[in-house]
């Protein structure tokens, strides 16, 4: 039996170490990318690429932007990208396993993802995964049974398509018109009118933000899927099937390989992204950071995000945080809903149709807007799970997918 055969069984058991070991980190990740997505919730769109487009960037500011940008920016998303390519072979493996037609409920299953995800981006946020997720989860289904090695390989080969799209962008520059130049100026540094105008629209009512909304959401599900979101989310997910099938992300691999992830992480990983940090500040945050200053933490979070893996699998050999473990579990459990909660909320907080707070909080006063987001969602996945057998929303996704209502409560 091979490892990913014994941790299909172990699956089926539902009591194992490997269960909690991608379910931990999938809480990690969850309550992780909240960092960052509270700061498109909470700050004009342009913040969120160049952090010197508004709000204060010294002091404590500086510092949250910083620790958010060098353990949270993008590796987040990697590491639920990795989980989510895991999450395709495992799927497979357990519908074929139980003799079910396993293409079927695939692409049935990712149909429906694409309905929630767009639903998500043009009701609630335009920064939407879910889309993207369904995308290339459809696209990567036949890759499914490719040897580990093959699909690291060919995740690292697209993970460089967009690299290298970024890097002719970059190149291009030189050749564009005038007004092209101007134009791509505005949206990297808008003028203070283009930002005020967004955060009255956003401090407005829902329907009066809708028009930013959808227009950022449809730019999100089609240019930048091509040139960017469809190469990076895929190249992860073709990385995480091939450590899925090695059993780094189930536990089974021997811990030097997690200390190795570890090692990479910090000496490799932290490192080229803090250089970025330090070359764009000194360019002066302009319209190459993009491109060129875009480079350093597009390849440092991938070893950053493999660096969280090796640490959380560490911590899951001993008997530390057992409490706070069980948690982050329940937390990982209830992912889809808990994600889509947490923009329900953001939205209250930030939005013209809530508090309305959006504009008036800066990245420190954001982050404690996180903590009690998380401290919220760490008493609740238990509390629920204790009753329920999922959360709401998977709940739905699984019996949508299997085209009947699938068992509620224990």
């Amino acid at each position: 039996m091979n490892r990913t055969q014994q941790a299909c069984r172990r699956v089926d058991q539902g009591t194992t170490a490997r269960i909690e070991a991608l379910d931990v980190l999938r809480g990690v990740a969850l309550l992780g990318i909240l960092v960052m997505n509270v700061q498109a919730f909470a700050m004009p769109y342009a913040a969120y690429l160049n952090p010197s487009a508004w709000g204060r960037l010294e002091g404590i500011d500086l510092a949250a932007w910083l620790i958010s940008h060098l353990l949270a920016d993008q590796k987040m998303m990697a590491i639920f990208s990795m989980l989510f390519g895991a999450g395709i072979v495992l799927f497979a493996e357990r519908a074929e396993a139980a003799g079910r037609p396993t293409a079927m409920l695939h692409y049935r299953r990712n149909a429906w993802l694409l309905f929630f995800g767009a639903a998500h981006a043009y009701l609630v946020w335009y920064g939407d995964i879910l889309f993207t997720y369904a995308v290339c989860g459809m696209l990567l289904y036949p890759c499914r049974k490719m040897s580990p090695w093959s699909l690291l390989t060919s995740g690292v080969a697209m993970l460089a398509v967009t690299s290298a799209l970024f890097l002719f962008f970059g190149w291009s520059m030189s050749f564009w018109s005038e007004a092209d130049l101007l134009a791509f100026q505005a949206e990297w540094q808008p003028p203070v009118e283009q930002l005020q105008s967004e955060i009255e629209r956003y401090r407005s009512g829902w329907w009066q933000q809708m028009p930013h909304r959808a227009e950022l959401a449809f730019e999100a599900q089609t240019f930048t899927l091509l040139v960017w979101g469809l190469w990076r989310a895929a190249g992860m997910m073709l990385i995480g099937m091939g450590l899925y099938r090695l059993g780094v992300l189930t536990g089974l691999a021997r811990p030097r390989v997690y200390l190795t992830l570890v090692g990479m992480g910090l000496v490799l990983g932290l490192p080229l992204v803090a250089y970025g940090v330090a070359w764009n500040f000194a360019n002066d945050w302009g319209p190459l950071s993009m491109f060129y200053g875009f480079q350093f933490n597009y390849w440092g979070s991938v070893l950053v995000a493999l660096g969280w893996v090796g640490g959380v699998m560490l911590v899951l050999r001993t008997q530390a945080w057992l409490g706070l473990r069980r948690r982050l579990a329940a937390v990982g459990r209830m992912a889809f809903s808990l994600y889509i909660l947490q923009s329900v909320l953001m939205s209250l907080i930030f939005y013209g149709h809530g508090l309305g707070m959006f504009g008036h909080i800066e990245r420190s006063g954001q982050m404690l807007v996180v903590l009690g987001i998380w401290l919220l969602q760490l008493w609740l996945a238990p509390l629920w799970l204790r009753h329920f057998r999922h959360g709401p929303l998977e709940w739905l996704w699984r019996s949508l997918t299997r085209g009947q209502r699938q068992p509620w409560r224990h």
